[in-house]
């Protein structure tokens, strides 16, 4: 599974405008709601915020990933936002947050959910990857920094 695959350009903001997580969350939902990836933007974004209830999707070096499963996605997507200043989201490190990847997919379909958390994890642990996305100034530069990497770096 490539990145692009599931991740498309009008769902790739910088900067975001909110300024707290549920609000960054609310932001990610909209870009994939606006995009025509959900049927239901309420029912996504409940189930996104249910499940970063139950714990945490800050996961520490200034990257979050809130994701949710329900019926409103016919298959999995995703959305990258750059949070300027960076974001509280809780995280393990007790650090704020500047990029977040928010992933929805249906119920029924954990596969390809894990494959994209996996390829997250590889491309967000690669320092040059990770030097080049922070300072990317726009949707698109980051969108083509991704593409680059998928299109150099086989699975």
């Amino acid at each position: 599974m490539r990145l692009t695959e599931i991740l498309s350009p009008e769902c790739v903001k910088v900067p975001l405008t909110a300024t707290d997580k549920k609000a960054v969350i609310a932001e990610m939902v909209d870009l994939v709601a606006a995009a025509g990836k959900i049927s239901d933007r309420e029912q996504m974004l409940s189930a996104t915020l249910e499940r970063e209830n139950t714990r945490t999707t800050g996961i520490g070096n200034g990257l979050a990933i809130p994701h949710g499963k329900c019926p409103a996605v016919k298959d999995l997507v995703m959305a990258l936002g750059k949070c300027s200043p960076p974001v509280e989201f809780e995280s393990i490190d007790s650090k704020p947050v500047s990029i977040v990847i928010f992933l929805a997919s249906p119920p029924d379909r954990t596969g390809p959910h894990i494959q994209a958390l996996a390829r997250i994890s590889r491309l967000m642990t690669d320092t040059k990857f990770r030097a080049a996305l922070d300072k990317a100034a726009t949707a698109k530069e980051v969108y083509d920094l991704i593409a680059d990497y998928e299109a150099n770096h086989a699975s």
